[in-house]
């Protein structure tokens, strides 16, 4: 069993810059992809990025170039730098780990873009 948690979420002004940590309570195994999911009011869930064992990433169009997703496999930590925020992209962001067997969700860390 897995637990995730995130941080780094809060106000920022339109086109700043964020960064989003998720901190995982077991090792992150080479074959654990590790990804990021957003839900905006009114919207389904979305993923956004991920990072695969191999230390490949890959990303959604609407954020390519703009977001990185990195990870540290010792100290079990994800982060996510987000560049270039607009407000549509207000959302709760989800961290999201799987392991080729099951699906584990962080409880999701509010992200706000307003002037």
């Amino acid at each position: 069993q897995m637990q995730l948690v995130e941080s780094g979420g809060g106000l920022v002004q339109p086109v700043g810059p964020l960064r989003l940590s998720c901190a995982a309570s077991a090792t992150i195994f080479s074959t654990t992809v590790m990804g990021w999911y957003r839900q905006a009011p009114g919207k389904q869930r979305e993923w956004v990025a991920g990072i695969f064992g191999g230390g490949n990433t890959f990303y959604a169009d609407s954020v390519k170039g703009r977001f990185t997703i990195s990870r540290e496999i010792a100290e079990k930590m994800v982060h996510r730098q987000m560049n270039s925020l607009i407000p549509e992209e207000t959302a709760v962001y989800y961290c999201n780990a799987w392991n080729g067997v099951s699906h584990y969700w962080g409880q999701g860390t509010q992200v706000t873009v307003s002037s």
